[in-house]
């Protein structure tokens, strides 16, 4: 079955994702939705897309797409996602999946309805080596996670445009950057439902309306404590883009870089697990970890089968964004 593809933004993410799409079998990409005629113009020449539309409601009414990929501004992955499901349409939304959790309720109901499936692009759950790490957890090889420290920082660079305005963005760097460690996180530690989320959030860098600085707590129904960095403009960040590290009692495990350190029975003698990965990454976000995110959506598509990270995913992690939120503003521990 060759599944028919449209694209709804024509930024950087979208141009990754229309690159992953473009190398799956049995896929089209057929359409794209923009509303500067310039920039969808270069999008559709550059992946052969022969439909171009200024709204998703006017690529909806002519039809003949099967899902759609939404790289749009975070305000409009709801109304744009919603859109597309209600019409049957499946779709791979962004990250952050919405503005924030009653928006993301909202998406939950529609693909609950339509039967249409909806996934969350939280991409670092398909790159190989968190799958690694992970792997080393279910076996059991750190014994229980008792912490975790997770990065979603730029050092020296921030975004700009519509990135560092609320009323497109709904957050700042939390929302861009410290969602990655967030949902890498927990992931890592097997998908626990978060109990508390205390979080110290401000703006210090720069003249904007959002965040560019966050440092959140979140304790988990499984006893885990994640401690997670945010922030754009910073100074210094101790590990790239999701690198996480995690405390256990039998071990500790990180990605980027990636080990483990196994404590020995022998007085002071710790073993060191390397898997063979490079010490540093050149991209640290390569092509081939979208390639494999793309696969397993159109693959979901295919088999029927709810995607993960699919709306579960995508909604707890906006809970404990808007908790970290919350706790910022009136310095108190937030209870989920």
């Amino acid at each position: 079955m060759t599944l028919k593809i449209g694209f709804t933004g024509t930024g950087y993410i979208s141009k990754i994702h229309a690159a992953a799409a473009r190398v799956q079998p049995d896929t089209e990409l057929v359409a794209v939705v923009n509303h500067r005629p310039e920039s969808m113009a270069a999008f559709a020449a550059e992946y052969s897309i022969p439909r171009q539309y200024s709204t998703v409601a006017e690529l909806l009414q002519e039809g003949g797409v099967d899902t759609l990929v939404v790289s749009t501004p975070n305000y409009l992955h709801a109304p744009e996602t919603i859109a597309a499901l209600e019409a049957g349409i499946h779709v791979m939304v962004e990250k952050p999946m919405a503005m924030n959790a009653a928006e993301a309720e909202a998406m939950l109901e529609a693909s609950q309805k339509s039967g249409a499936l909806l996934m969350v692009a939280h991409c670092w759950r398909f790159d190989p080596e968190v799958l690694w790490l992970k792997e080393q957890v279910d076996r059991g090889r750190l014994g229980k996670i008792i912490r975790t420290k997770g990065y979603g920082v730029h050092a020296n660079w921030g975004p700009g445009g519509w990135f560092t305005q609320k009323k497109f963005a709904g957050g700042g760097a939390l929302a861009d950057m410290g969602i990655h460690a967030l949902d890498t996180a927990r992931f890592l530690l097997g998908d626990p439902q978060p109990v508390s989320v205390y979080a110290r959030i401000g703006t210090h860098y720069k003249d904007f309306d959002v965040d560019d600085t966050g440092v959140i707590w979140v304790n988990w129904d499984n006893g885990a404590v994640s401690y997670l960095e945010s922030g754009w403009w910073q100074p210094h960040m101790d590990g790239p883009e999701a690198a996480t590290q995690l405390y256990g009692t039998a071990g500790f495990g990180q990605i980027f870089p990636t080990r483990l350190l196994l404590p020995q029975a022998e007085r002071n003698k710790v073993e060191q697990i390397d898997p063979g990965f490079p010490l540093v990454r050149d991209p640290h976000c390569p092509q081939s970890m979208y390639d494999t995110q793309m696969a397993y959506f159109l693959e979901c598509i295919r088999t029927g089968r709810a995607p993960s990270p699919g709306v579960a995913e995508g909604l707890l992690n906006m809970r404990v964004v808007d908790a970290a939120y919350r706790s910022a503003e009136t310095g108190e521990v937030v209870k989920l």
